[in-house]
Formats: C-alpha cells, sequence, structure tokens
C-alpha cells in the first residue's frame, strides 16, 4: 500500500490563515523546507478521466436533482454527471434520476469524446442506475469501503454543475447514515459539505486516495437553488450491490425477512436496561417468513446485522434491502433481556401472507 508523508501542521495552519487574510496561493511557494505543499492535482488527475458528463433527452416533466427546490432542466432534456465502473465493458454508474425518462443518452468522456449510452438498469428505490458505451480505452474508478468512512474525513466531489464542464470541490464529511429525508425509499446518506449543485448529480464522492465513497445525489436548496453546504450522497457499498444485480439481471431482487419494525422508544430503553436507543425493535413478523423460520419473534431487538450495528430501524431496512436473495446473514438481537444471534437466509416474501402475533 503506497505510504503518505504528512504535511507539518504548521504548513497547514499557515495556509488557513494565509487564505482568511486574503492572500492569494497564486503568490505563494510551491515548496516549503523541500517539502511540496499540499495538494489535490496529483489525485484529480488520476480519476478525472473516470467521471463522464451526461446529458439527456425526451423528458417530459422537469426531474427533481435535489429537494428544497426544482432542479435546473429544460422541458427538453437535462444534464448530470456518471462514473465509469469497468472500463472493458464499458459500465457507468450514475443517479437513476439523471436517466428517468429519456430516450436518448448522450455520454461526454473527459478526453473530449462522445457516445450514445443505453441502460443496463435501474433502480428507483435507491435512485441508482447503470448504462453502457461502446468505447475503449477507458478509466474506471477504484471503490473504497464506504464503512470505513468517519466524520470529519476529507472529500472531494467531481461532477457536471450547471453543465459547466467537470468541475471539482472539496469539503469533509459531515454525517453518515442520514435517513428520514424523504428522497428515496432506501436512504444510507454520507452528508457532506463539499459544494454540489444541480448537474453534479449521478457524479463522484471520492476519498483522498481518489476511490468512489458515494456517488452524490442530491442537496438541500437555498432560493436560488444552489449549494448551502449541505449534500447527500449514496454511499459506495451500497451503489456497489445495486450495480452488481443490476449488471445481472436488469433490476435489484432485494430480500426481505418477513418483519415489521419500529424505532425504540425511549420506555424500552429503560424496561431492557440498554444503554441507549440504538437498535431496532421487531413489531410484528410474517408466519413462515424467514425470520419465522430462524425463529426470530416479534418484541426481539436487532442489534448488528453481519457484525455491523444497527442505529435504527431504517438503518436495519437498507441493511436487509441491499442484500440479495438467498444471502445468510447473521442477527444479533436481545429478547428478554439476553443476547441472542441467528442465521437468516434471505428470502422473497409473498404478499398474501398474514402477520404473526404483534409485538405490544
Amino acid at each position: 500500500m503506497r505510504q503518505f508523508k504528512t504535511t507539518p501542521f504548521y504548513i497547514v495552519l499557515m495556509y488557513v490563515l494565509l487564505a482568511l487574510s486574503g492572500v492569494t496561493f497564486a503568490s505563494l511557494p510551491t515548496v516549503v523546507n523541500g517539502r511540496p505543499l499540499p495538494s489535490l492535482a496529483d489525485m484529480l488527475e488520476r480519476v478525472t478521466d473516470s467521471v463522464v458528463n451526461i446529458s439527456s433527452q425526451g423528458r417530459g416533466r422537469p426531474k427533481q436533482y435535489y429537494f428544497g427546490n426544482q432542479g435546473r432542466q429544460g422541458k427538453n432534456g437535462g444534464t448530470g454527471s456518471g462514473i465509469i465502473i469497468d472500463a472493458k465493458k464499458g459500465y457507468i454508474v450514475t443517479n437513476a434520476h439523471v436517466i428517468a425518462g429519456s430516450n436518448k443518452i448522450i455520454v461526454r468522456l473527459h478526453d473530449g469524446r462522445q457516445f450514445n449510452a443505453h441502460i443496463i438498469g435501474k433502480d428507483l428505490k435507491a435512485d441508482v442506475a447503470v448504462i453502457r458505451i461502446p468505447a475503449k480505452q477507458l478509466v474506471a474508478m477504484r471503490f473504497a469501503n464506504s464503512d470505513r468512512l468517519r466524520v470529519g474525513d476529507f472529500v472531494v466531489a467531481i461532477g457536471n454543475p450547471y453543465g459547466l464542464g467537470q468541475t471539482a470541490t472539496s469539503g469533509i464529511v459531515s454525517a453518515l447514515g442520514r435517513t428520514g429525508l424523504g428522497i428515496e425509499d432506501y436512504e444510507d446518506f454520507i452528508q457532506t459539505d463539499a459544494p454540489i449543485n444541480p448537474g453534479n448529480s449521478g457524479g463522484a464522492l471520492v476519498n483522498l486516495r481518489g476511490e468512489l465513497i458515494g456517488i452524490n445525489t442530491a442537496i438541500l436548496g437555498g432560493k436560488s437553488g444552489g449549494s448551502v453546504g449541505i449534500g447527500f450522497a449514496i454511499p459506495s457499498n451500497m451503489v456497489k450491490n445495486i450495480k452488481n444485480q443490476l449488471i445481472l439481471y436488469g433490476k435489484v431482487k432485494r430480500g426481505q425477512l418477513g418483519i415489521e419494525i419500529q424505532d425504540l422508544r425511549q420506555s424500552l430503553v429503560k424496561a431492557f436496561g440498554m444503554p441507549n436507543n440504538q437498535g431496532a425493535l421487531i413489531s410484528a413478523v410474517i408466519i413462515g417468513s424467514p425470520a419465522d423460520v430462524a425463529g426470530v419473534e416479534a418484541g426481539d431487538i436487532v442489534t448488528r446485522v453481519n457484525g455491523m450495528v444497527i442505529k435504527n430501524s431504517a438503518n436495519l431496512k437498507n441493511r436487509i434491502g441491499n442484500l440479495r436473495i438467498g444471502s445468510r446473514v447473521n442477527l444479533e438481537y436481545i429478547r428478554n433481556g439476553k443476547r441472542l444471534n441467528r442465521t437468516v437466509v434471505i428470502g422473497e416474501i409473498s404478499p398474501n401472507k398474514y402477520l404473526k402475533q404483534n409485538y405490544r
């Protein structure tokens, strides 16, 4: 693994103070005490070929690129961004809303080449799509493990804001696991203050190694429709699972446990003597479902899935919803104050099944 030298703190502090003082970086030296000053240029030179501009034609009504205001699109089309994920086969991942309703999709590469793309598959519930172009000499972007992200990590957003062409902005991870925003059915957003604007949708959010950690999807817009420093990206681990299914099946086959869930009430936290309200309460179980077969009962509190901590019911929904049918999952849960675990095989639930006894 490549080793990165740490820039002395005083150099970073010097740049911050100079910036606040209004001094331009153009007038400053590029090397101090024989060491190069911090820059994102080398990383960006490696990854910008992997980010593409997408133009769509044949839309009906303008589609929202962000919530809070209406997206910047004409009635005959719109612009967005995408990320090359397979250089040999020409696969590109983007947001489903970037290509929704389109009868023609044009992809423009960083080197100026243009290609017509066709849709491999799209998942409207998570807002992820895969398209393909007949191109050679492409550069694919590597995926990072988004589960390893921490609040405060530096990130860079790359995309096509307002159709201007490829643009890079920087910031940090502001929050993780954002849910309940009402943007998608499946939400587990990375929140960032890296400026994201209409047209950035489908573009890359990368770490300082140039690895994909998320797809820029939405912003909380002000009256002008521009960035106010609150942007949201779909985590790379969710994107990776969805794009694999879209390439294999053309759609996402989401597995289910066969349970109804809710967040933990404070009264339950006290009753079970739990240290906090992290976890999800199973309020009902469908008879004959994978959960029922495995012995899971209404009233159980799920605390971990495959070793990953469950924060709330939305978090559990996302973890299970992004697993394929047939996947084996280890559930850790609390029942009557005892910590238990079960291995459950994710399945498909028939809509005519009825619920087992509800938790009261």
